[in-house]
């Protein structure tokens, strides 16, 4: 891989297209899903890309999410939900923005 590509940031994780993942992450730096993730999630920044899925318990200070998240999200700074972005669940946030098309459904709490 090139150094020059931002998923090579050290301390973070990248799960790319088609790749399916089970389990707990803790990544202090970013965590990049365009794959599916199933189960707890816990990075500093938290990226789901058009054909991420995320399913579980994800906790960041920024998520930003193209892709899908289900089931509970705390987003303690910013939650963005892009235009082709879908979060299903518990939403919990500092600091939220929904773009035109973006889909939000289930509890919202502000912190």
């Amino acid at each position: 891989m090139n150094d020059q590509n931002n998923m090579t940031k050290e301390n973070s994780i990248y799960i790319g297209e088609g790749v399916v993942f089970s389990g707990t992450i803790k990544a202090p730096n970013q965590a990049v899903i365009s794959g599916k993730f199933e189960g707890e999630l816990d990075a500093r920044d938290v990226l789901i890309g058009a054909s991420g899925v995320v399913t579980g318990k994800t906790t960041a200070q920024f998520v930003d999410v193209k892709g899908e998240l289900n089931e509970s999200v705390t987003s303690r700074e910013l939650l963005i939900v892009r235009a082709t972005g879908r979060v299903n669940g518990t939403v919990t946030y500092g600091e939220i923005e929904i773009e035109r098309g973006g889909q939000v459904k289930g509890d919202m709490i502000q912190r």
